[in-house]
């Protein structure tokens, strides 16, 4: 456990100090040495943002974190400190969870289509939750892990959310009495319901009619004499800034339907699997132009030539699809560069493509975007790079996954502090009532995590950054003042 932590390097910024100036400062640090590799900036306090803002708009919601959509350490770190929960998808995120000190009651299985291997791994590491949505499915768990706590995937219907296809994964509603009948025939425990939505999903009522199939499910394994006692509400929160006004507009839609058809007080435990809400903000990416050629317009298929446009361009960039720009191809995106360096007013555009560094013909990351013209070793950044970024890299990339450069702000280190019961309060503060301020960065606490955090507080996930180890000091809240730095003199 000593050496996972000590392989994290974290960078403490002041106030007013931003991450685009974290990224510029690395920037002109990498031009000094002359280098050209790739590399991320993670903003960890903005996981911590996200972790903030979701348990105030779901208080009777447990988060856990779906590690596929981002293993890096520094998230899979902060986040275990917190005391989330993981719902991994094979053998390599279950060992990432335990060796990040998650304890095997906050871990799922959750793959659909599980190996062997995992399930007995999983059985010997003492991870008993599993979710199942055929017979096949459930046969292996029920050969190989005789004691697992299994959670009965429901498939969701997301016809209406553009650019989704109907029914991926997950057993219909008209199948799941079978499968708990069959469940019932193997002596396999059966606890509890989950849907999954995927994190496109532009249509909250989504929600309404997964959790009500959910309830009706519930209702059947009463009837064949299980007590369930887990509801998985999956994911499809969005977690960036631009999409906040949804955000709030799908937590007030899930909070309706759990009040109406699994209302406090009814003995369900309620949980959600999250990857791309935590960590898609979080990380801006640094890649560079490695290569570059002109490509006449009747080659890109243009009928008619604009005279306008007298250049094209393909540029190679020293990272890919098969690596850091894997979310092309999982969800579909066209990431939008933005060019480093300083440019002349109104500088001319031309039809430019930006590919990996392979001979791929699939390793393509945008096309036909208006750019000015590049050359080789300008940097590219890229925003809204932490989902599907950090993935297992291909052995086509010929490269190691890029480095990660990651930093927080002190008002997040005070936020993580309070959540995990590190912050003291003064002996004329403590008997007063809890009303909990916003934090100096305009961050709100709520009443229910200065009483009941999500799970138990766990032990520091981060060493004490050097500008806080050489001094003497403490945290306490004031529900006047907020988080409030005690220096010893």
């Amino acid at each position: 456990m000593a050496g996972y932590l000590d392989e994290l390097d974290v960078t403490m910024v002041e106030e007013g100090f931003t991450m685009k100036d974290l990224m510029e400062s690395l920037l002109k640090e990498a031009s000094q040495r002359g280098s050209q590799e790739a590399f991320f900036v993670a903003d960890l306090g903005d996981v911590v943002k996200k972790h903030l803002r979701l348990l105030k708009a779901l208080p009777r919601v447990k988060p856990f974190y779906a590690p596929k959509c981002n293993c890096s350490k520094g998230v899979v770190q902060m986040l275990a400190g917190l005391g989330v929960g993981f719902g991994c998808a094979n053998k390599p995120e279950l060992a990432l969870a335990k060796s990040a000190g998650v304890p095997p009651n906050r871990i799922i299985c959750t793959g659909p289509c599980k190996q062997i291997s995992q399930i007995k791994y999983a059985a010997s590491q003492g991870v008993q939750l599993m979710t199942f949505d055929n017979e096949v499915e459930l046969g292996k768990v029920a050969r190989n892990h005789p004691s697992a706590r299994m959670i009965l995937s429901l498939a969701t219907d997301e016809s209406r959310s553009s650019g989704h296809p109907t029914m991926r994964f997950g057993a219909t509603l008209k199948s799941c009495r079978h499968l708990l009948e069959t469940a019932k025939d193997m002596n396999v425990e059966v606890v509890g319901v989950s849907f999954h939505i995927r994190s496109g999903c532009t249509d909250p009522q989504i929600f309404t009619q997964s959790i009500a199939d959910a309830h009706l499910v519930f209702k059947m394994g009463a009837e064949l004499g299980y007590k369930m006692c887990l509801l998985g509400i999956g994911g499809g929160f969005p977690g960036a800034e631009e999409t906040r006004g949804r955000f709030e507009e799908t937590t007030t839609v899930v909070n309706s339907a759990l009040d109406l058809h699994f209302p406090e007080g009814c003995g369900v435990e309620i949980i959600a699997e999250l990857g791309r809400y935590y960590v898609d903000s979080a990380f801006t990416f640094a890649v560079n132009v490695v290569a570059k050629k002109e490509v006449p317009l009747d080659q890109l298929g243009s009928d008619e030539e604009d005279p306008r446009r007298k250049k094209s361009f393909v540029y190679h960039l020293n990272d890919g699809v098969y690596g850091s720009f894997s979310s092309v191809i999982f969800n579909n995106t066209c990431p939008v560069p933005v060019l480093h360096k300083k440019l002349s007013p109104d500088p001319p555009l031309y039809s430019s493509s930006l590919w990996g560094p392979t001979t791929d013909g699939l390793d393509r990351i945008a096309e036909s975007m208006e750019l000015p013209e590049l050359h080789i070793g300008d940097w590219l950044i890229f925003e809204t790079m932490g989902a599907n970024t950090r993935t297992a890299s291909s052995s086509l990339s010929g490269a190691q996954p890029a480095r990660i450069y990651y930093a927080m702000s002190r008002v997040a280190w005070e936020a993580v502090q309070f959540l995990q019961g590190k912050l003291l309060l003064p002996p004329e503060e403590e008997d007063r009532e809890s009303t909990c301020a916003p934090l100096s960065c305009g961050w709100e606490i709520t009443d229910t995590l200065c009483v009941a955090p999500v799970f138990a507080p766990a032990s520091i996930i981060l060493p004490a950054p050097p500008a806080f180890s050489a001094l003497k000091w403490e945290l306490f809240f004031s529900p006047q003042r907020g988080v409030v730095f005690k220096y010893a003199t």
